[in-house]
């Protein structure tokens, strides 16, 4: 390698190298620097994380340096760790990524949760659609957990929903479907028992603020919320109520601060029950709500 910022060792093993990128990473302000150097170590050797730290005086052959020092330089320029692996873990499952989609975050299996909690009425008969599905993984998660459901995932983004097929197909959930739309315009005369949605929901003015793996590489058509980061959100619960079945869920993955106006929405959309679910960092990022039953 011909490093810019640490020293490099005379020679080159699993842990010299390890420690070598971990030290530039966090030269460049790189959070988690070296759980991102283990996993690109573990992926280019095609080992398990255990096994980098076990074998760490195992000396690297020159393709292997060849490999590490193209994954190194794509990490300096912040290209996320899940697009320089390929795949990203949802809800217990492996699902591909690349450019062409958000990256999963753990924070949309708040999403998952509040659907199949709020839907445990219609869990054998369950038809679900998924706005924005992006990569798949809510949509695949929530037909995984509910096999005997149907579930449909819509994207604006034919780009994106060649990803989650791809994901559909290789998870084994025969009983998702996806559709090319913009939100509902594909669904006209359809209705759900359950309705989920990660729109994109970042203030535009926003995005410049973000971190640069996100800001950077992640598709912008998926974050840019508009000007409040809720043009979107407003379009799903406006349009919702036409797409619900009687007693039918609306659940919303929304940002940071939002939920007091997404609630208020939801209020006002004629919407009961209304709640607000925080993920694993107790932030507030999800809000749903039932249809009532006239």
């Amino acid at each position: 390698m011909q490093p810019e910022g640490p020293a490099a060792p005379k020679s080159w093993t699993i842990g010299s190298l390890v420690k070598w990128a971990t030290d530039d990473f966090r030269a460049r302000g790189i959070e988690n620097p070296r759980l991102d150097a283990e996993l690109l170590v573990a992926h280019a050797l095609k080992i398990d994380r255990m096994r980098v730290i076990l074998d760490a005086n195992r000396p690297l052959e020159g393709v292997e340096l060849a490999t590490l020092r193209d994954l190194v330089k794509r990490r300096r320029a912040y290209e996320p760790i899940a697009y320089l692996r390929g795949e990203r873990e949802f809800y217990g499952l492996k699902f591909r990524v690349d450019k062409r989609v958000l990256v999963p975050r753990p924070d949309t299996e708040t999403l998952v949760d509040a659907a199949l909690t709020r839907s445990a009425h219609v869990s054998m008969s369950m038809r679900q659609l998924d706005l924005c599905t992006g990569s798949g993984c809510v949509a695949v998660a929530m037909a995984k957990q509910r096999p005997t459901a149907k579930v449909f995932g819509s994207d604006i983004s034919p780009d994106a929903l060649v990803v989650a097929r791809d994901n559909a197909l290789r998870l084994g959930a025969y009983n998702v479907a996806f559709v090319e739309s913009d939100l509902f315009a594909a669904f006209a005369g359809k209705r759900f028992d359950v309705i989920t949605a990660n729109p994109p929901y970042i203030a535009s003015g926003d995005i410049a603020s973000l971190m640069p793996d996100v800001r950077d590489h992640e598709p912008r058509l998926a974050l840019d919320g508009g000007d409040d980061g809720l043009v979107i959100v407003r379009r799903i619960v406006h349009d919702a109520p036409s797409h619900l079945a009687p007693g039918g869920v609306l659940a919303i993955e929304i940002g940071a601060g939002e939920a007091p106006a997404t609630v208020a929405l939801f209020e006002t959309g004629g919407f009961a029950d209304v709640r607000v679910h925080r993920d694993i960092a107790r932030i507030e990022r999800v809000v749903s709500g039932v249809l009532p039953v006239r």
